[in-house]
C-alpha cells in the first residue's frame, strides 16, 4: 500500500547558549596523543577497565542533554551526593545540561536537526521511531557488540526477560539505547494508579468490598445518596479523576478487551479466536461505554473528570469528599485516609481480567549514546552499572548512613532527615540533596526492594496482590515500526486515535446516542482500520520472532 510521505517541518538552526556550550565532543583522557585515528581509537579502549572500579584508568568528561521534571529542584546533578560519588568512583565526570520536560521534545528535535547535540541524550524520552530513524542513519551509536562486551548487567537482563529484549530490538535488527525498566516481579509499579474506594464509607454503608462491575455501581450509587461525611450537605462525589480514560482502562478487562496491557489501547488478541483485533470497535467495548455512560448520566461520574487538572482533584479529595478515584496513593496525593485498592472486577458476562497494567519497559529511550561520543565502551559501563542491584540501590537510595539506612533484616530506609524533614520539606524536595530519579523517564532498572516511591507503600502493595490473580498472562512490550509503519501510525492511524476519543467522549456524554453505534463503527472502519492492522500485524509478527 502507498501511505502519504512525511514533509519534515524546516528548524530554525539557532540553538539555545546553554545547549551549545555543552555539545562539545568529550575530552581526551590525561595523556592522550595527536595520532592517527586508529591510534586514539586502541588508546580510549585501552584506558577502560573491562571490570570493576573506576571505570577508566585516566579521567574522562562527557556531556549529556538531560530531561529534567519539575519535581527534581533546580540545583545542578553534578553536585548532588549520587553523582558527585559516582565520579570519583567512576573515574567519569559528566556534565548534565538540563532541559525541562516542557520543552523538552522541542529542544531535543532542534538539537538533532541541527547537528548540535552533545555525547548523551539522558531521560531525555527519545521515541522509538527516532531510534529508528537516527539509529539508521548513524547519529545514535549502534549497541548490540557493546552490550555483549561491555553490559553485563542489562544483557542478563535481556536474557532473563526476552522480551526486553524484543522490544529494545528496532525494525533493522539493532540496539540503540538503554531503556527505564520496571521489574515484571513488582506489579504495584506496574499498575502505578490503582482504582481506590473509601472503606470506611463502605463500612458505614453496611457494603462490602466491590467484587463486580454490579458492586462498584451500587457501591457509587450509595455515595451518591448519602451524606457520608457529615457535614450535612450533599457534596460527596462518588468517582473523580483526571480525564476519563483512566476509569475504563481499570475496569475494560471485565468486558474481556485490553487484554495485552495499557501499552497496547487499540489492538489486542481476542480470546475466542487468538488473532488480534482492533477492540475499540467490539460489542464488548461497546458495552463498556454502555455502563460508562450509565455512571455519567447518574450524576456518579464527576462532571469535571475530562477537563480537570491533577491539582483541581487532589484538592477535591483534600475536601474528603471522594468516594473513589484513580491516582499513585491518596494518602501521597492528598493526605487521603482510609482508601484501598481494587482487584480485577467481575463483568456482566462473568469476564474477570485486571488489565490496567503498564509495559515494563516504560522509555525505551532513556539512554541514547551518539556518534559525538569518543568513549563509548566508557559510557556504556557507566550506565551498565545502574542496571545491577548495587548500582540501582545506590542510585535509588543514595549512600549508606549518609542517605539511607539498612535494617537488621535487609530492608532500606531513607533517613529522617528525608522522610521528616524538619525543614518541613516533601520527600521529594529532601531526595534532590542526593538523588535525580524524581520525576521519572531516568534510565535504569526498579526493583521493590531499594524503590521507595508511593507504590511501595502498604496500600498499593495490598492492591498489587489483590490484582495479581487475575493479572494478564501474556503482557505486550513495544512494538517498534518501520519508518514507512511509523508514517501510517503518525498519520492515518493519528486520525483513526483521535476521532475514536472523541466520539467515546461523545457517547459517554450522551451527546451522541448509542442508536449511532452502528454508523461509527463503519466511519472507523472506511477511515483505515484494515491497514492499521496490517501495521500492527507486520510488527507483532517481527517482536515474535524477535530473539
Amino acid at each position: 500500500m502507498r501511505w502519504k510521505k512525511w514533509t519534515a517541518l524546516t528548524v530554525s538552526s539557532v540553538m539555545t547558549a546553554s545547549l551549545i556550550a555543552g555539545c562539545g565532543e568529550a575530552k581526551e583522557p590525561a595523556g592522550g596523543t595527536s595520532g592517527a585515528s586508529g591510534n586514539k581509537e586502541t588508546e580510549v579502549k585501552q584506558n577502560v577497565n573491562k571490570a570493576g572500579m573506576p571505570i577508566v584508568k585516566q579521567p574522562i568528561e562527557l556531556t549529556f542533554f538531560t530531561g529534567l521534571a519539575a519535581t527534581n529542584g533546580s540545583n545542578k546533578f553534578e553536585e548532588r551526593l549520587v553523582w558527585s560519588e559516582y565520579a570519583k568512583m567512576s573515574n567519569v565526570k559528566v556534565n548534565f545540561q538540563t532541559v525541562p520536560f516542557e520543552n523538552l521534545t522541542e529542544k531535543r528535535n532542534l538539537a538533532l536537526a541541527n547537528g548540535d547535540y552533545p555525547d548523551v541524550l539522558y531521560s531525555a524520552r527519545v521515541p522509538a521511531s527516532d531510534l529508528m530513524k537516527y539509529g539508521g542513519q548513524g547519529v545514535f551509536v549502534k549497541l548490540n557488540d557493546y552490550i555483549d562486551s561491555y553490559a553485563p548487567n542489562l544483557k542478563k537482563l535481556m536474557d532473563k526477560y526476552p522480551d526486553l529484549r524484543k522490544a529494545l530490538t528496532m525494525p533493522d535488527g539493532n540496539i540503540y539505547s538503554f531503556p527505564s525498566f520496571y521489574s515484571p516481579e513488582f506489579l504495584p509499579m506496574l499498575i502505578g494508579t490503582p482504582l481506590w474506594v473509601k472503606k470506611d464509607w463502605l463500612d458505614k454503608l453496611n457494603m462490602k468490598e466491590p467484587q463486580t462491575i454490579d458492586d462498584l455501581y451500587a457501591y457509587l450509587k450509595a455515595v451518591k445518596t448519602t451524606d457520608l461525611n457529615g457535614n450535612g450537605q450533599a457534596d460527596e462525589i462518588p468517582y473523580s479523576g483526571t480525564g476519563i480514560n483512566p476509569l475504563m482502562e481499570q475496569i475494560m478487562g471485565a468486558w474481556g478487551v485490553g487484554t495485552r496491557g495499557l501499552g497496547h489501547k487499540h489492538v489486542d488478541i481476542d480470546p475466542k479466536t487468538n488473532d488480534l483485533r482492533f477492540f475499540r470497535t467490539t460489542d464488548n467495548f461497546k458495552e463498556l461505554l454502555q455502563f460508562m455512560n450509565k455512571l455519567y448520566s447518574e450524576g456518579l461520574i464527576d462532571k469535571d473528570v475530562f477537563t480537570q487538572t491533577g491539582n483541581q482533584l487532589y484538592a477535591k479529595g483534600g475536601k474528603g469528599v471522594l468516594g473513589a478515584t484513580i491516582n499513585p496513593n491518596p494518602k501521597t496525593q492528598f493526605n487521603g485516609e482510609g482508601y484501598f485498592g481494587l482487584g480485577a472486577l467481575k463483568g456482566p458476562q462473568g469476564g474477570q481480567l485486571y488489565t490496567h497494567i503498564k509495559v515494563p519497559m516504560v522509555w525505551p529511550g532513556a539512554f541514547v549514546i551518539t556518534d559525538k561520543n569518543k568513549h563509548i565502551e566508557a559510557t556504556v559501563r557507566w550506565m551498565d552499572h545502574f542496571y545491577g542491584d548495587e548500582g540501582a540501590t545506590f542510585y535509588f537510595m543514595g549512600k549508606e548512613g549518609v542517605s539511607y539506612t539498612k535494617a537488621a533484616d535487609g530492608k532500606l530506609e531513607f533517613v529522617d532527615e528525608i522522610k521528616k524533614n524538619p525543614n518541613g520539606l516533601t520527600m521529594d524536595q529532601a531526595l534532590t540533596k542526593y538523588v535525580t530519579w524524581m520525576g521519572g523517564s531516568y534510565p535504569g532498572y526498579v526493583q521493590e526492594k531499594y524503590f521507595k516511591g508511593s507504590e511501595t507503600l502498604p496500600e498499593s502493595v495490598e492492591a498489587g496482590k489483590k490484582a495479581q490473580p487475575h493479572a494478564i498472562k501474556e503482557l505486550w512490550y513495544n512494538f517498534n515500526f518501520t519508518d514507512e509503519e511509523t508514517e501510517f501510525m503518525k498519520t492515518k492511524g493519528s486520525d483513526i486515535q483521535t476521532y475514536i476519543t472523541e466520539m467515546e467522549a461523545k457517547f459517554i456524554t450522551g451527546a451522541v446516542s448509542f442508536s449511532e453505534w452502528d454508523k461509527y463503527v463503519t466511519t472507523v472502519k472506511n477511515m483505515g482500520v484494515a491497514d492499521y492492522l496490517k501495521v500492527y500485524k507486520a510488527a507483532y509478527d517481527r517482536y515474535n520472532k524477535s530473539k
